[in-house]
């Protein structure tokens, strides 16, 4: 492939082969320029049913289930080397296509890069155990339809393919609408550089709803694997259920950053709460700690300092390395936003610094960080997920009354403590209920994440656990 680039016009990628689509094609757009970038194309229902019936025949009657770790492993040791020297190609992908600025890539692209070897490591790992006269298993569940949303599209991408791939499943990938060039260039990147057999993977890339919606109903499928927002999630559980197909659901957060009354907070460590808060990727993460909770002894001096950082916030295209956030991903979400924060200061909030367009950029999908204050834990800004860079800031009493707000919320995905006494700060982030959470700014390592509640089902990641959740547990008894 040398340095093609990765923004181009494809077609399907069906049964190891590129397909025209029956549908024709829809615009990408640029959300920094409001361009057109590419002409992605529009998959059929009958073309999807296409992919899931490659999928089908490759597992049942083709080689995958059936061949040795060490082959599988290999294969994703060669995706892993092609994603590592194509690194560079991701990247300016990501800048067009959906607004990857250059504090990102080392999540957005260069980490991507390792999964595949890390899952080839894990697919080495899945061994039986015999208990006694038991014999315990783990198979794969077959034919997994894994669809991705447009905010981290690569690094979802790869990361479930490699876990589906790993575990000897096959794949049917539909990437978002918004973000389709990411899926089709890694199906590029696999039929040009692995040795996977066709119909293991296949990607395709529908805008209709009917033709996304069979990749849930169709009783061909064994699992649906989705990251996206907790309203498609539930249709997803609802579509699944009538086939009781196996479900991973990781959805939408509303985190809760708890900084406590013994913290004095340095320079750095307000930039990471700022980034990890608002302006990570525009504010478009689920993991986001949107709902920042601090005590009314260090509220003004916190939310004073907060404010100065964000209006040095540099926004524009992200091709500009000096760049530290870039646009949103669409009109509609930029409208959304808007409305979100306008919404709240109707409904009592304070506005403290931004809440509209950057100054000097008149075109594309920009919004500047904003910051609210004086939010009622109940507000609809402070219960709803924005995804946008806005931080909601909260006050509360004693730690009792931080855990009582940080826990008022249909989420439970990520979340934050801040404390000089480390054994308190744990304490209270024992108390959260959420799927992960990062004391004085140490995020959790290489372990299983997934939400509580309506953050989603599941786990990913975590190591072999994270594997066998792309798999089925069999337990065979031996005669003595």
């Amino acid at each position: 492939m040398g340095s093609r680039s990765l923004i181009d016009s494809y077609g399907l990628y069906v049964d190891g082969r590129w397909t025209d689509p029956e549908n024709g094609r829809y615009q990408d757009i640029c959300p920094a320029t409001e361009e057109t970038i590419a002409r992605a194309p529009d998959a059929s229902v009958a073309q999807v049913d296409d992919a899931i019936a490659a999928a089908r025949r490759a597992f049942d009657s083709g080689p995958w289930a059936d061949t040795a770790a060490e082959e599988r492993a290999a294969c994703l040791v060669q995706l892993g080397d092609a994603l590592h020297k194509h690194a560079d190609e991701f990247v300016a992908l990501a800048q067009i296509e959906w607004g990857c600025v250059a504090n990102e890539r080392q999540i957005q692209v260069d980490n991507a890069a390792h999964l595949p070897t890390r899952a080839a490591e894990l697919a080495l790992q899945l061994t039986e155990e015999q208990n006694g006269a038991t014999l315990l298993r783990h198979e794969p569940l077959g034919v997994v339809a894994i669809l991705t949303p447009w905010n981290f599209p690569h690094m979802l991408n790869v990361m479930k393919l490699s876990a589906a791939l790993a575990a000897g499943n096959t794949v049917v990938l539909k990437p978002s609408p918004l973000t389709p060039l990411a899926g089709l260039a890694l199906a590029r990147i696999i039929d040009e550089h692995t040795d996977i057999p066709p119909g293991v993977v296949n990607v395709v890339t529908p805008s209709g709803i009917d033709a996304g919606k069979l990749l849930t109903t169709d009783p061909r499928v064994d699992m649906i694997s989705f990251t996206g927002s907790s309203a498609v999630g539930r249709e997803v559980m609802a579509a699944a259920g009538a086939n009781m197909t196996r479900i991973l659901l990781e959805c939408g957060g509303k985190s809760a950053n708890i900084m406590l009354d013994d913290m004095t907070l340095d320079h750095a460590a307000l930039e990471r709460i700022l980034f990890d808060a608002c302006t990570f990727h525009a504010g478009q993460a689920c993991i986001l700690q949107s709902r920042l909770l601090l005590p009314e002894q260090i509220h003004d001096d916190v939310v004073e300092q907060l404010v100065a950082l964000a209006r040095r916030v540099k926004v524009g295209h992200p091709v500009d390395p000096a760049v530290q956030m870039g646009p949103l991903i669409s009109r509609m979400q930029l409208d959304r936003v808007a409305a979100h924060v306008a919404a709240a200061v109707d409904d009592g909030a304070k506005l403290v610094t931004g809440g509209g367009r950057p100054a000097g950029l008149a075109t594309g999908f920009y919004f500047e960080p904003t910051i609210l204050t004086d939010v009622d834990p109940d507000a609809t800004i402070a219960q709803d997920e924005v995804f946008g860079p806005v931080l909601t800031v909260l006050r509360y009493r004693d730690d009792d009354d931080a855990v009582a707000i940080a826990n008022n919320s249909r989420y439970g995905l990520s979340g934050a403590v801040w404390g000089a006494e480390v054994d308190r700060a744990v304490g209270v982030a024992r108390r959260i209920r959420t799927g992960q959470i990062a004391i004085n700014g140490k995020a959790p390592g290489d372990a299983p994440f997934g939400g509580f509640k309506q953050s989603g089902l599941g786990r990913e990641g975590g190591g072999i656990r994270g594997l066998h959740q792309y798999m089925e547990s069999k337990a065979i008894g031996l005669p003595g």
